[in-house]
């Protein structure tokens, strides 16, 4: 049997040293003259969209108003995202054992290697590439797809199924991310989860969302895959 294995790509695979934060901060100034409180706003485990709708809600927009100018603000996100990741070129950095679990897992046919991000799908190819591993994820699905994280393990697998012919389920899919709500996400759709603890939270706090498994990084390989395969 094949299985998804999804991972989050912020706090997980790649350290882009706030190329993300800050190209957005720059797209929203442009595009909507205001970014909200956005220095004070946490952005792990969630969605590129549903990001701008907070900070901006906390703002005072409405909906609608947002909404209409989407389009442009993707453009210009993703524009000023490959400067901000051109200004960090040599310093963007893979978390620890990223490389080797990648190569662990490279022809396994257990797995099918995939993504579940609330990048957009451009955001996550320009870091993913930046770190040197885009090559690796033939699918995924993205904030670009649904602003709910919930919605994406589902809309992988679909992708999973077509990339190779044959109906997966979502329940023997694995996410692996670094924050509850990966966790939740993972849960939401009947995935399974495993939490890396290479984020902004420890093995403890992790453990309290209770994930199938805790690992404190990816670079415990043996016993990821040790986890994987049961």
């Amino acid at each position: 049997m094949t299985r998804p294995l999804l991972f989050d790509i912020d706090g997980t695979l790649v350290d882009t040293l706030g190329a993300g934060r800050a190209a957005l901060e720059r797209a929203m100034i442009e595009v909507y003259d205001e970014t909200g409180p956005i220095d004070e706003l946490d952005f792990h485990g969630r969605t590129d969209p549903s990001i701008v709708r907070e900070l901006l809600g906390l703002a005072g927009k409405t909906g609608p108003w947002i909404s209409a100018r989407f389009p442009i603000l993707w453009r210009t996100y993703l524009a000023f995202l490959e400067e901000e990741l051109s200004r960090r070129e040599g310093q963007v950095t893979l978390f620890e054992g990223v490389l080797d679990l990648l190569e662990a897992l490279d022809g396994d046919e257990r797995f099918l290697v995939g993504l579940v991000t609330g990048n957009l799908e451009g955001g996550a190819i320009r870091k993913l590439r930046a770190g040197g591993i885009a090559e690796r994820f033939s699918y995924g699905a993205y904030g670009s797809d649904s602003e709910r994280r919930a919605d994406l393990p589902p809309i992988a697998v679909d992708r999973a199924s077509e990339l190779i012919g044959s109906r997966l389920r979502t329940k023997d899919a694995i996410v692996i991310g670094d924050t509850p709500e990966d966790i939740s996400c993972a849960r939401a759709s009947g995935a399974r989860v495993i939490a890396v603890a290479t984020g902004r939270h420890g093995p403890a706090e992790l453990r309290h969302f209770r994930p199938d498994a805790v690992v404190e990084s990816l670079a415990e390989t043996d016993d990821i895959l040790q986890i994987l395969a049961e």
